[in-house]
């Protein structure tokens, strides 16, 4: 399928098994069509939570009968129709799909996170759900191995929000929880005129410590798992920490400076992968 947003982390790469490509497609189309409706085009905030309960009632179709393939609307079937195949094919939850929606909702009418525990809550909702996810498609989904999921996923988010401080800024919205910003004397000003003070650098450098911290807590889920889930689990996680590397030799100017990775970063994930 197309993907007309720039994504870091490839949802679905040649290492995917043939056998799951397409359901991966299918749970990607789902949340990236929602995310849509949370933050893309100029709709008020109504619609866009309008719309989103459209997608809510989908899933409330899906859930009603389990095993089947209910009749979409028709508006939505070109998203509902395969995910309910999707979903009574390989026997998937449906609450991590209702968890992601809240988390797109939440996207409309929430846009400062009081302190870290808030935030990782938003993460465990918009985040850890495609892992727990990926890990019901691989038939791996024991206690030890979501709890390391959720560590890898909510580190990837944290990972996208440091790096998209002034992106989330021109949508209003500030992931930086008050009370680290408070904490380190960085005021709302300060991102608006991307003043990188030594206070930004230390607020910046702490963040990126303790995300460092979870993904690698997350890591040996990558060791644990067989083949190529196992190797491209690897290659994502090395992902997130090498742009909290490049994020660190940037001198923490994620204003002017958002770190992408080119052909050198690949060559060096693909060998720490290895």
């Amino acid at each position: 399928m197309a993907v007309d947003h720039y994504e870091n982390f490839p949802v679905a790469s040649l290492l995917l098994p043939r056998r799951l490509r397409e359901p991966v497609t299918d749970i990607y189309r789902y949340a990236r069509a929602a995310d849509d409706l949370a933050d893309e085009g100029d709709a008020s905030d109504a619609q866009r939570l309008a719309s989103l309960a459209a997608f809510r009632a989908e899933l409330h179709r899906i859930g009603a009968e389990p095993g089947s393939v209910p009749a979409a609307a028709p508006e939505l079937a070109g998203i509902f129709t395969p995910l309910a195949r999707t979903i009574a094919r390989h026997q998937l939850p449906i609450t991590p799909f209702f968890d992601l929606l809240s988390a797109f909702e939440q996207d409309v009418t929430v846009k400062r996170y009081d302190d870290y525990a808030t935030l990782l809550d938003y993460c465990s909702r918009s985040a850890n759900p495609v892992g727990r996810l990926m890990l019901h498609l691989y038939d791996a989904a024991t206690p030890d191995n979501l709890v390391q999921s959720d560590a890898i996923c909510s580190g990837l988010q944290l990972v996208n929000f440091w790096q998209d401080v002034r992106v989330d800024w021109r949508k209003q919205r500030i992931y930086l929880p008050r009370a680290d910003m408070q904490h380190h004397g960085v005021s709302e000003d300060d991102l608006a005129a991307c003043r990188l003070t030594p206070a930004w650098r230390a607020l910046m450098a702490f963040q990126i410590e303790r995300t460092r911290a979870l993904l690698h807590s997350g890591a040996p889920l990558a060791r644990r798992l067989p083949g190529r889930i196992g190797l491209e689990l690897r290659l994502v996680v090395q992902g997130g920490l090498r742009i909290l590397e490049r994020i660190e030799r940037g001198g923490y100017d994620v204003f002017m400076n958002r770190p992408v990775l080119g052909a050198r970063d690949w060559a060096v994930m693909l060998w720490r992968t290895v």
